[in-house]
Protein backbone atom coordinates (compact mmCIF):
# COMPACT_ATOMS: atom_id res chain seq x y z
CA UNK A 1 0.00 0.00 0.00
CA UNK A 2 1.48 3.66 -0.66
CA UNK A 3 1.80 5.67 1.75
CA UNK A 4 -0.97 8.75 2.27
CA UNK A 5 0.12 12.48 3.27
CA UNK A 6 -2.33 13.21 5.81
CA UNK A 7 -1.95 17.19 6.49
CA UNK A 8 -5.70 18.00 7.24
CA UNK A 9 -5.59 15.86 10.61
CA UNK A 10 -8.53 15.16 12.45
CA UNK A 11 -6.82 16.63 15.00
CA UNK A 12 -6.90 19.95 13.08
CA UNK A 13 -10.56 19.63 12.71
CA UNK A 14 -11.00 19.02 16.61
CA UNK A 15 -9.99 22.51 17.08
CA UNK A 16 -11.96 24.17 14.55
CA UNK A 17 -15.12 22.27 15.85
CA UNK A 18 -14.81 22.38 19.52
CA UNK A 19 -15.95 19.02 20.30
CA UNK A 20 -16.65 18.32 24.13
CA UNK A 21 -13.66 16.86 25.74
CA UNK A 22 -15.50 14.47 27.05
CA UNK A 23 -15.94 12.50 24.34
CA UNK A 24 -12.25 12.36 24.05
CA UNK A 25 -10.92 11.90 27.01
CA UNK A 26 -7.81 10.19 28.18
CA UNK A 27 -8.77 6.50 29.32
CA UNK A 28 -6.83 6.04 32.65
CA UNK A 29 -5.65 9.52 33.09
CA UNK A 30 -6.29 10.90 36.64
CA UNK A 31 -5.60 14.61 37.73
CA UNK A 32 -3.72 15.92 40.45
CA UNK A 33 -3.67 19.33 41.87
CA UNK A 34 -4.19 20.76 37.70
CA UNK A 35 -1.03 17.62 36.94
CA UNK A 36 -1.98 15.19 34.19
CA UNK A 37 -0.23 11.88 34.78
CA UNK A 38 -0.18 9.90 31.66
CA UNK A 39 -1.71 6.37 31.16
CA UNK A 40 0.62 3.73 30.09
CA UNK A 41 1.86 4.43 26.84
CA UNK A 42 1.83 0.76 25.20
CA UNK A 43 -1.86 1.22 25.05
CA UNK A 44 -1.98 4.81 24.29
CA UNK A 45 -5.49 6.16 22.82
CA UNK A 46 -4.60 8.24 19.91
CA UNK A 47 -7.97 10.55 20.98
CA UNK A 48 -5.84 12.13 23.47
CA UNK A 49 -4.78 14.93 21.39
CA UNK A 50 -8.52 16.05 20.69
CA UNK A 51 -7.94 16.25 24.86
CA UNK A 52 -5.36 18.39 23.91
CA UNK A 53 -7.37 20.40 21.67
CA UNK A 54 -10.55 20.92 23.66
CA UNK A 55 -11.56 22.15 27.03
CA UNK A 56 -8.94 24.68 26.85
CA UNK A 57 -10.65 26.48 30.17
CA UNK A 58 -10.11 23.28 32.64
CA UNK A 59 -7.16 21.89 30.68
CA UNK A 60 -4.54 20.47 33.16
CA UNK A 61 -1.23 20.86 32.18
CA UNK A 62 1.11 18.17 30.68
CA UNK A 63 4.00 17.03 32.72
CA UNK A 64 7.83 16.52 30.96
CA UNK A 65 7.94 13.10 29.91
CA UNK A 66 10.72 10.64 30.92
CA UNK A 67 12.33 7.86 29.22
CA UNK A 68 11.94 4.44 29.96
CA UNK A 69 14.41 2.95 31.96
CA UNK A 70 15.66 0.89 29.12
CA UNK A 71 16.68 3.73 26.65
CA UNK A 72 18.85 5.23 29.68
CA UNK A 73 22.18 2.99 30.51
CA UNK A 74 23.42 4.08 33.97
CA UNK A 75 21.37 7.35 35.18
CA UNK A 76 19.20 9.91 33.37
CA UNK A 77 22.24 11.54 32.12
CA UNK A 78 23.50 8.52 30.04
CA UNK A 79 21.36 8.18 26.55
CA UNK A 80 24.05 5.78 25.33
CA UNK A 81 21.69 2.70 25.62
CA UNK A 82 20.86 2.92 21.71
CA UNK A 83 24.31 3.35 20.30
CA UNK A 84 25.92 3.06 17.57
CA UNK A 85 22.80 3.02 15.63
CA UNK A 86 21.45 6.65 17.46
CA UNK A 87 24.40 8.53 19.83
CA UNK A 88 23.72 9.35 22.72
CA UNK A 89 23.74 12.94 22.27
CA UNK A 90 21.05 12.81 19.80
CA UNK A 91 18.67 11.33 22.24
CA UNK A 92 19.94 13.51 25.12
CA UNK A 93 19.02 16.58 22.83
CA UNK A 94 16.13 14.90 21.27
CA UNK A 95 14.44 14.30 25.01
CA UNK A 96 16.24 16.70 27.23
CA UNK A 97 15.49 19.29 24.67
CA UNK A 98 12.86 18.86 21.85
CA UNK A 99 10.93 16.74 23.16
CA UNK A 100 10.44 19.61 26.25
CA UNK A 101 9.77 22.38 23.98
CA UNK A 102 6.82 20.55 23.38
CA UNK A 103 5.96 19.91 26.62
CA UNK A 104 6.70 23.95 27.57
CA UNK A 105 4.84 24.88 24.07
CA UNK A 106 2.09 23.16 24.94
CA UNK A 107 1.24 24.66 28.20
CA UNK A 108 2.67 27.90 27.55
CA UNK A 109 0.25 28.58 24.60
CA UNK A 110 -2.92 26.96 27.35
CA UNK A 111 -1.93 30.02 29.60
CA UNK A 112 -2.49 32.43 26.65
CA UNK A 113 -5.44 30.90 25.49
CA UNK A 114 -7.04 31.44 28.70
CA UNK A 115 -6.34 34.71 29.14
CA UNK A 116 -7.75 35.38 25.62
CA UNK A 117 -10.79 32.94 26.34
CA UNK A 118 -11.11 35.60 29.58
CA UNK A 119 -10.54 38.57 27.35
CA UNK A 120 -13.03 37.21 24.56
CA UNK A 121 -10.39 37.67 22.42
CA UNK A 122 -11.99 35.58 19.38
CA UNK A 123 -8.79 36.37 17.19
CA UNK A 124 -5.94 35.23 19.52
CA UNK A 125 -7.68 32.18 20.31
CA UNK A 126 -8.34 31.43 16.62
CA UNK A 127 -4.18 32.48 16.24
CA UNK A 128 -2.89 29.48 19.83
CA UNK A 129 -5.07 27.14 18.30
CA UNK A 130 -2.83 25.80 15.54
CA UNK A 131 0.58 26.02 17.78
CA UNK A 132 -1.67 24.32 20.62
CA UNK A 133 -1.98 21.58 18.41
CA UNK A 134 1.23 21.83 17.10
CA UNK A 135 2.92 21.03 20.40
CA UNK A 136 0.63 18.59 21.56
CA UNK A 137 0.90 16.93 18.66
CA UNK A 138 4.62 16.81 19.28
CA UNK A 139 4.15 15.48 22.76
CA UNK A 140 1.93 12.44 21.72
CA UNK A 141 3.97 11.52 18.54
CA UNK A 142 7.62 11.31 20.87
CA UNK A 143 5.36 10.11 23.87
CA UNK A 144 4.73 6.75 21.33
CA UNK A 145 8.38 7.19 19.71
CA UNK A 146 10.25 6.34 23.16
CA UNK A 147 7.66 3.58 23.65
CA UNK A 148 9.21 2.46 19.90
CA UNK A 149 12.52 2.34 20.70
CA UNK A 150 14.67 -0.54 22.09
CA UNK A 151 18.42 -1.49 22.94
CA UNK A 152 19.57 -4.51 21.46
CA UNK A 153 20.05 -6.08 24.45
CA UNK A 154 15.76 -5.43 25.58
CA UNK A 155 14.95 -7.06 22.08
CA UNK A 156 15.09 -3.81 20.10
CA UNK A 157 15.67 -4.84 16.24
CA UNK A 158 13.90 -7.78 16.55
CA UNK A 159 11.07 -9.14 13.80
CA UNK A 160 7.75 -9.04 15.10
CA UNK A 161 6.14 -12.11 15.55
CA UNK A 162 2.39 -13.27 16.52
CA UNK A 163 -0.33 -11.72 14.68
CA UNK A 164 1.46 -8.60 13.78
CA UNK A 165 3.94 -10.15 11.93
CA UNK A 166 1.31 -12.16 10.64
CA UNK A 167 -0.75 -9.67 9.29
CA UNK A 168 2.46 -7.78 8.24
CA UNK A 169 3.18 -10.84 5.58
CA UNK A 170 -0.38 -10.75 4.76
CA UNK A 171 -0.45 -7.16 3.58
CA UNK A 172 3.66 -6.84 2.26
CA UNK A 173 4.40 -10.21 1.38
CA UNK A 174 7.39 -10.16 3.90
CA UNK A 175 8.60 -7.93 6.55
CA UNK A 176 12.16 -7.48 4.35
CA UNK A 177 9.26 -5.84 1.72
CA UNK A 178 7.07 -3.75 4.20
CA UNK A 179 10.79 -2.36 5.12
CA UNK A 180 11.30 -1.11 1.91
CA UNK A 181 7.93 0.36 1.71
CA UNK A 182 8.59 1.93 5.22
CA UNK A 183 11.77 3.45 4.22
CA UNK A 184 10.64 4.69 0.72
CA UNK A 185 7.29 6.70 3.12
CA UNK A 186 9.68 8.23 4.90
CA UNK A 187 12.11 9.44 2.07
CA UNK A 188 8.96 10.60 0.29
CA UNK A 189 8.38 12.78 3.52
CA UNK A 190 9.25 16.81 1.85
CA UNK A 191 10.29 18.68 4.91
CA UNK A 192 9.71 17.53 8.26
CA UNK A 193 7.01 15.07 9.22
CA UNK A 194 6.88 11.20 10.63
CA UNK A 195 5.83 7.78 9.00
CA UNK A 196 3.55 5.19 10.98
CA UNK A 197 2.32 1.35 10.85
CA UNK A 198 -1.29 2.40 11.64
CA UNK A 199 -4.23 0.12 12.27
CA UNK A 200 -7.57 0.66 11.07
CA UNK A 201 -10.12 0.79 13.91
CA UNK A 202 -13.01 -0.64 11.77
CA UNK A 203 -11.41 -3.03 9.19
CA UNK A 204 -8.42 -3.96 11.43
CA UNK A 205 -5.78 -3.73 8.65
CA UNK A 206 -2.65 -2.29 8.96
CA UNK A 207 -1.19 0.42 6.64
CA UNK A 208 1.58 3.10 6.26
CA UNK A 209 0.72 6.15 6.57
CA UNK A 210 3.11 9.98 6.62
CA UNK A 211 2.17 12.44 8.66
CA UNK A 212 3.28 16.01 8.21
CA UNK A 213 4.99 18.43 10.66
CA UNK A 214 3.87 17.46 14.20
CA UNK A 215 0.74 15.82 12.96
CA UNK A 216 -0.78 13.10 15.07
CA UNK A 217 -2.66 9.42 14.24
CA UNK A 218 -5.98 10.42 14.87
CA UNK A 219 -9.41 9.06 13.45
CA UNK A 220 -9.79 6.19 12.24
CA UNK A 221 -6.21 4.64 12.97
CA UNK A 222 -4.50 3.88 15.50
CA UNK A 223 -0.62 4.47 15.83
CA UNK A 224 0.99 0.83 16.13
CA UNK A 225 5.04 2.21 14.96
CA UNK A 226 6.39 5.63 14.48
CA UNK A 227 9.47 6.98 13.22
CA UNK A 228 10.37 11.08 13.46
CA UNK A 229 11.86 11.67 10.14
CA UNK A 230 12.27 15.39 11.53
CA UNK A 231 16.26 16.47 11.09
CA UNK A 232 16.98 16.91 15.01
CA UNK A 233 16.35 12.65 15.05
CA UNK A 234 19.49 12.14 13.04
CA UNK A 235 21.08 15.32 11.54
CA UNK A 236 23.84 15.38 14.39
CA UNK A 237 25.15 11.50 13.80
CA UNK A 238 23.73 11.07 10.06
CA UNK A 239 24.42 14.63 8.55
CA UNK A 240 22.40 15.01 5.36
CA UNK A 241 23.02 11.01 4.68
CA UNK A 242 19.30 10.48 6.09
CA UNK A 243 19.15 7.18 4.42
CA UNK A 244 21.62 6.05 6.60
CA UNK A 245 19.49 6.52 9.50
CA UNK A 246 16.61 5.27 8.10
CA UNK A 247 18.54 1.76 7.96
CA UNK A 248 19.99 1.93 11.21
CA UNK A 249 16.82 2.30 13.21
CA UNK A 250 15.51 -0.96 12.12
CA UNK A 251 17.98 -2.25 14.45
CA UNK A 252 16.35 -0.52 17.81
CA UNK A 253 13.19 -0.24 17.01
CA UNK A 254 11.03 -2.46 20.15
CA UNK A 255 8.07 -4.51 17.84
CA UNK A 256 6.78 -5.76 21.44
CA UNK A 257 5.31 -2.15 22.05
CA UNK A 258 3.96 -2.45 18.94
CA UNK A 259 2.77 -5.84 19.10
CA UNK A 260 0.79 -4.47 22.41
CA UNK A 261 -0.68 -1.85 20.54
CA UNK A 262 -1.72 -3.96 17.63
CA UNK A 263 -3.82 -5.96 20.19
CA UNK A 264 -5.72 -3.79 22.62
Amino acid sequence: MSATLLRNSTARAALRSGASASRAGLAGTSFVRTKVTLPDLSFWVPEAIRTLATGYKTRPYLEPQKLNDKLLTKSEDDYGALEPSISGKIMEIHHKGHHNVYVTGYNTNIEKLQEAQAKNDIAAQIALKPLINFHGGGHINHSLFWENLAPKSAGGGEPPSGVLGKAIDETYGSFGEFQNKFNTALAAIQGSGWAWLVKDKETGDISIKTYANQDPVVGQYTPLLGVDAWEHAYYLQYQNRKAEYFKAIWEVLNWKAAEKRFGA
